[in-house]
């Protein structure tokens, strides 16, 4: 018998190297224990395992290196032993992994789905509570998951909430992030993190305004937001009164579209107009439009709040077909208070009028909503946002894509293209087809006006090909409608 000590439940490069040299040495399943922790073992007790770290290696599909990777971070003890029985059957026959009836295979994706759930879990339901420190603000949250998936999560919230210092607390291990480097700790428990904060009120607001009781399916919200995850966040003490109050809400709501019909003539018309009223956030859209705008004002995840003038939110009507999304404001949008209302601006604007686009019907907005700048003389040049600066306005341009839920969504640059994907991409990859996002519906990549402002050569050619891309972008939109 082989006993194998990992480092840590999730110790993939441990389970890996070992499972490899026993895999060559053709150690059956049967005949290895594996565990976590520190303790005896004998793995390198018997010769012919030393002696296959000498040996050749072998290859597995990728498929199979992504699916131990889910596979390990889950809590049933036995998922090591069965990875290496798979492993095995893979050495042996390198198709194995194509026999989508294979029980052993089956239970295997199966684990890895219950991973990748609970890990959405978390980005979903965990939240932040602000805390005083000595060195600032700190952000707490806590959150207890199904599966040992707190390390193979901490990248994505390294990535999406770069520019703050915050800490995550679960029962078996804590992870902090300081701006510059992650750390870990030892776990906690629910008593270690802060109750509320002033933000939860405005919060609470917000969930409440969206919150649409033509839209109420209790069972598909449980399904999607059980039970369990409820006592972690703020926003589920009004569930109950908001399932209560669905049903009278949505009466009143038929009621008010029912007292404007006319005639007999129009009842039919008026009564597919109502339904289609109702399938629309309309006032609460913009009630919550309105407290995030008012949220959005005090913003101060990130220094640039220090720099501009104020903060430019987005603008246009919540029931938009497309979302422009730029860069940032620049100098007369940051006096002005409004998006593309500058050079660059009144060049969109000429586009958009060539492409059959009118600006009034689509919503315009920026990926970082302050304007950053370097002073000469008594101008104010344009000063390019760095990436943690995007990061921590993507939660504002966040919540404009869940008010407005625009069928297409267009990123003008590559820094919207970069709040947008969660990654840097590169125009000349990304432009002129469809992307799809975890949001739902369709994101386009064009350049920014701006550019075509500084363009030298071709400059006509230039415009041209963005008004192509503008009337391309329109034209679809009205596909998707």
């Amino acid at each position: 018998m082989r006993t194998v000590c990992l480092s840590h439940e999730e110790d993939f490069e441990g389970w890996r190297d070992a499972a490899r040299s026993l895999a060559l040495a053709r150690v059956p399943a049967s005949d290895v224990t594996w565990q976590v922790g520190t303790g005896a073992h004998d793995l390198f007790a018997d010769e012919a395992v030393r002696d296959a770290f000498d040996s050749p290696t072998f290859s597995v599909p990728r498929p199979f290196v992504e699916l131990a990777g889910s596979v390990i971070c889950h809590s049933n003890p036995e998922r090591f032993s069965l990875l290496y029985a798979m492993l095995l059957r893979l050495h042996a026959n390198p198709r194995t992994l194509e026999d989508a009836a294979d029980p052993l295979l089956r239970r295997l994706e199966a684990m890895a789905k219950a991973v990748r759930r609970d890990m959405h879990k978390m980005r979903a339901f965990l939240r932040f509570r602000e805390v005083e420190t000595d060195a600032g603000p700190r952000f707490v949250a806590w959150f207890e998951p199904e599966h040992h998936i707190v390390r193979a999560n901490a990248g994505f919230f390294v990535r999406r909430f770069a520019a703050m210092r915050w800490s995550i607390l679960t029962p078996e291990l804590s992870i902090h992030w300081d701006l510059e480097a992650l750390a870990e700790g030892p776990g906690a428990t629910r008593d270690d993190a802060p109750a509320d904060d002033p933000i939860e009120e405005v919060w609470q607001t917000y969930y409440a305004s969206t919150f649409n009781p033509a839209r109420l399916k209790v069972g598909a919200m449980l399904k999607e937001m059980p039970k369990k995850y409820w006592k972690n966040m703020p926003e589920t003490a009004l569930v109950g009164k908001l399932i209560a109050g669905a049903q009278a809400r949505e009466s009143e709501m038929v009621a008010k579209s029912k007292a404007k019909l006319t005639g007999p003539e129009q009842a039919g018309l008026a009564a597919a107009d109502a339904v289609e009223r109702r399938l629309q956030p309309g006032g609460n859209a913009l009630a919550a439009w309105e407290a995030i705008l008012a949220e959005a004002k005090g913003c101060t995840r990130c220094h640039l709040h220090e720099c501009g003038t104020q903060t430019v939110f987005g603008e246009g009507p919540l029931d938009a077909r497309i979302l422009f999304a730029g860069e940032q404001p620049g100098d007369q949008e940051d006096i002005a208070g409004r998006p593309f209302v500058g050079p660059a601006g009144q060049l969109f604007d000429k586009a958009l009028a060539e492409a059959g686009i009118d600006r009034a019907a689509t919503y315009v907005t920026n990926a970082v909503k302050h304007f950053k700048f370097e002073r000469r003389g008594k101008r104010r040049i344009h000063s390019k946002p760095d990436g943690p600066e995007i990061a921590a306005c993507r939660w504002w341009l966040e919540q404009e894509l869940a008010l407005v839920r625009p069928p297409l969504t267009v990123a003008l640059g590559a820094t919207a293209a970069r709040s947008l994907f969660g990654k840097v991409v590169t125009i000349s990859a990304t432009r002129g087809k469809a992307h799809r996002l975890e949001g739902g519906g369709e994101t386009w990549v064009t350049v920014h006006p701006s550019f075509l402002l500084r363009v030298r050569d071709d400059r006509e050619a230039e415009y041209a090909r963005f008004v192509e891309d503008l009337h391309r972008i329109g034209e679809r939109a009205k596909a998707l409608a």
